[in-house]
């Protein structure tokens, strides 16, 4: 099933009869009741951290004012309602403006935290479950064009736990998954556009979560996790020279 039903499922999207054979089709599926999961796990955080704010009291009257209802039972006239399209506009390349302007490390890292984030949420945090990576690497055959590199990190205090595959920037992206005592390490590979090498970056906390970065030819690799900078860095370490 395309995970897309999925989301149209969780957002109450479907009719009735659409709704229940998509439902069947969860209730039957590991994978997609993970999906489902990490959807309305993704769906409670934005709830909870990106809430609408009420906005303040001399914002409001000068909304109001320009409406041309600071009157009771007063309606907006033409000019009134001309210089709302002109307020809603505004908004709304000022927002558009925020988005196109943020930087594409910045849009990448808050897409993958929220994977991992969404993952963590879910029954188990892979879709397929092996210590083994002579199991995880095959797994990545036939769903993505590439298989990731995996390495066995065991020996380093980094155990292998899974894989799983996640959609970030509409793009499906091997995502493998390793632990550090009671901790969850998602490392996505994504293309490196420029294939450079370079060493480990450390790049800034988001919500909590650490997250490094490095590149290995035309794969760049995302490490995130709830571990201290420090450890996710040795990590990052261990993983590129065992690659």
């Amino acid at each position: 099933m395309d995970p897309v039903l999925v989301h149209a499922y969780a957002d109450n999207e479907l009719d009735t009869t659409s709704a229940l054979g998509v439902a069947r089709e969860i209730e039957a599926s590991p994978a997609l009741r993970a999906e489902l999961a990490r959807t309305e796990a993704l769906r409670a955080a934005l709830r909870e951290h990106a809430a609408p704010e009420e906005l303040p009291v001399h914002l409001r009257a000068k909304i109001d004012s320009t409406l041309g209802l600071t009157k009771a039972g007063s309606h907006p006239t033409w000019r009134a309602l001309a210089a709302s399209v002109v307020l809603a506009l505004a908004i709304g390349s000022a927002s558009t403006w925020f988005v196109t302007q943020q930087p594409p490390d910045d849009r990448t890292t808050t897409a993958l935290v929220d994977s991992h984030v969404r993952a963590l949420m879910a029954a188990q945090p892979a879709d397929v479950m092996s210590p083994e990576r002579h199991t995880v690497k095959p797994w990545f055959a036939g769903r993505i064009p590439v298989s990731p590199v995996v390495v066995d990190l065991t020996s380093d205090g980094f155990p292998l736990i899974g894989g799983r595959v996640d959609v970030i920037a509409t793009a499906p992206t091997p995502t493998l998954v390793y632990g550090r005592r009671k901790h969850v390490i998602s490392v996505f590979a994504t293309p490196n556009a420029d294939g450079t090498e370079g060493g480990v970056r450390t790049l800034p906390q988001i919500n909590g979560y650490s997250v490094v970065t490095w590149h290995r030819g035309d794969t760049s690799y995302w490490a995130v996790s709830d571990l201290n900078a420090g450890e996710l860095q040795l990590f990052a370490q261990k993983f590129k020279a065992a690659s």
